[in-house]
């Protein structure tokens, strides 16, 4: 990181510190809670749940907000709103999901101030500069929230008779190929790029087929959707994003259909359990989907939905994958020729496949050449090249 001016880190921690913390720290664990009417004890689970260190009886840590805050968060417990068994896992669920948005925040305000040098040599610029941001990103924050929540409460209304936490949906991973052996190869800013890239492209795709991202995890976006047909929109219309995009490297995909468990902004069951093993096991570019979404899409016309071979996976014995692409209006390049040359080895001239048992016959032996075809070339050719890093 650069240095921004003459003010070492530690000084410039300390700067922003009394800024965003609203004062000096001057008041130990005890003495909070003790301004602040709340237990000792409880004071302490508080603090804990939301994710911060622990700190001795005698550490003087605390500011004068500090002790609003646990006030606040103690009254808002004891108003009835929140059920007692769940005080803690409210808590925490709140202290993890602000955490990760304070660290972005905190990079983007770093950034800032090293590259403007002047700003990190005066305390008062430094003051100047997080009393401006704060209030905008404030603002932001709260319409955003206050837009989710619309948006959750109408889906609750229209629904009054369904359980929120446990709700049938598609679960879907989608991870980028070959993620750990491009970290060896890029350096941390093309990595950074890369990263930026796929959530862009993750968040847009899954909010315009009205999914949800329950989290990206580093390489993978796992996401949720109401219905079928938006859950397959959003996997394949991610996998030809980074088809075309020079600066992502193939994707794989895959979805289940199911009851979860819908807990604190993540989700759980053998159906999230079975979306990322199908994942796993999924060739660079392909989408395989579980029995229960492969049913519910075999009427859909957009769509070809087949049957794969048996796989054995952690947790799971003999899963039966079903693979999911647009649907064609004929086979075309080396997938048609190889199952031409199929239809003449079994006797089924061009034309000749027009009765029932000859469709069927057609059918499976497409299957068959066409899994033969994957399996070989996704074994003898790398996961889709790019032309970006050939240099």
């Amino acid at each position: 990181m650069a240095d921004p001016g003459e003010v070492s880190p530690d000084a410039l921690q300390q700067r922003l510190e009394r800024i965003l913390l609203g004062g000096r720290r001057k008041y130990t664990r005890l003495e909070v809670a003790e301004k602040a009417g709340v237990p000792e004890d409880r004071s302490r689970r508080l603090w804990r749940a939301l994710g911060f260190a622990t700190v001795e009886d005698d550490e003087v840590v605390f500011t004068d907000a500090d002790i609003e805050a646990i006030r606040t968060a103690d009254q808002l417990m004891n108003s009835g709103l929140i059920d007692p068994s769940i005080e803690l896992a409210v808590t925490r669920a709140l202290g993890q999901h602000l955490s990760r948005l304070a660290e972005w925040q905190v990079h983007m305000l770093w950034a800032m101030i090293t590259e403007n040098k002047d700003i990190g040599t005066s305390e008062r610029q430094i003051a100047r500069l997080v009393d401006r941001l704060l209030p905008e990103l404030e603002k932001v924050q709260n319409f955003v929230w206050r837009r989710h929540l619309a948006a959750y409460a109408g889906r609750a209304f229209a629904a009054p008779d369904e359980d929120l936490e446990a709700r049938t949906e598609v679960v879907g991973f989608v991870d980028m190929v070959g993620y750990t052996r491009l970290t060896r190869q890029v350096g941390e800013d093309e990595l950074s790029a890369i990263l930026d890239r796929f959530e862009s492209v993750a968040t847009e795709v899954v909010a315009e087929h009205r999914g949800r991202i329950v989290k990206m995890i580093g390489d993978e976006v796992l996401f949720v959707a109401d219905s079928a047909v938006d859950g397959a929109e959003i996997a394949l219309a991610l996998s030809e994003r980074a088809d075309t995009d020079d600066t992502l490297p193939a994707v794989r995909a895959g979805l289940a259909s199911g009851r979860i468990l819908s807990r604190f902004g993540d989700v759980y069951g053998s159906v999230v359990n079975v979306a990322a093993r199908l994942t796993s096991v999924a060739r660079p570019g392909t989408i395989l989907v579980d029995k229960e979404l492969a049913l519910e899409l075999a009427d859909e016309a957009a769509y070809e939905v087949r049957t794969r071979r048996p796989v054995s996976v952690r947790g799971y014995n003999r899963l039966r994958p079903s693979s999911l692409r647009r649907a064609r209006d004929r086979p075309s390049g080396m997938f048609a020729s190889s199952q031409q040359l199929a239809a003449e080895m079994l006797g089924l001239a061009p034309g000749v496949a027009s009765t029932p048992a000859a469709v069927s016959v057609s059918a499976e032996v497409e299957d068959a050449v066409e899994e033969v075809i994957e399996d070989a070339t996704a074994d003898s050719l790398p996961p889709r090249p790019k032309r970006r890093r050939r240099r």
